[in-house]
């Protein structure tokens, strides 16, 4: 099946197949706006869209946000499930890391899930200890 897909760099994307991917990802709210999409298409360094070759649809995506000067974060690495274990999210991941260091960048981070870390080690990524990932809440 990863041999059907082609990763590709895009500025804009379909809407209704982000936000299912999102969805996939379980990070869909159903009140977010899918009209806002296009705008974190573009406001991000690099946007990632596996597509299926044979129906044109995105299976998968992984972004970057990035200065494109210092530091890149990848984040929102989704692969619809009918098509994980496939290898597309090794090729999303392989993808943004070639262009950011392309770029110059060779700081790149991101946050993986529990019982995920292990994908990303292969690519050179590590734990980084002594850091602790916070996140902003504003009802405290």
């Amino acid at each position: 099946m990863g041999d059907n897909i082609a990763i590709q760099l895009v500025h804009s994307w379909d809407e209704v197949e982000i936000a299912n991917l999102y969805r996939a990802g379980g990070w869909w709210k159903e009140e977010y706006d899918p009209n806002e999409l296009p705008r974190l298409i573009k406001g991000s360094f690099l946007f990632a869209v596996a597509v299926d070759i044979k129906t044109g649809q995105a299976v998968g995506m992984g972004r970057v946000i990035s200065d494109g000067v210092s530091d890149g974060y990848i984040q929102d690495l989704v692969v619809l499930p009918e098509y994980r274990k496939t290898g597309i999210g090794t090729q999303i991941v392989s993808t943004l890391v070639k262009k950011c260091v392309e770029w110059g960048i060779s700081w790149i981070g991101l946050i993986a899930e529990p019982d995920t870390e292990k994908f990303y080690l292969p690519f050179g990524f590590h734990p980084m200890d002594g850091h602790t990932p916070l996140i902003f809440r504003s009802d405290t």
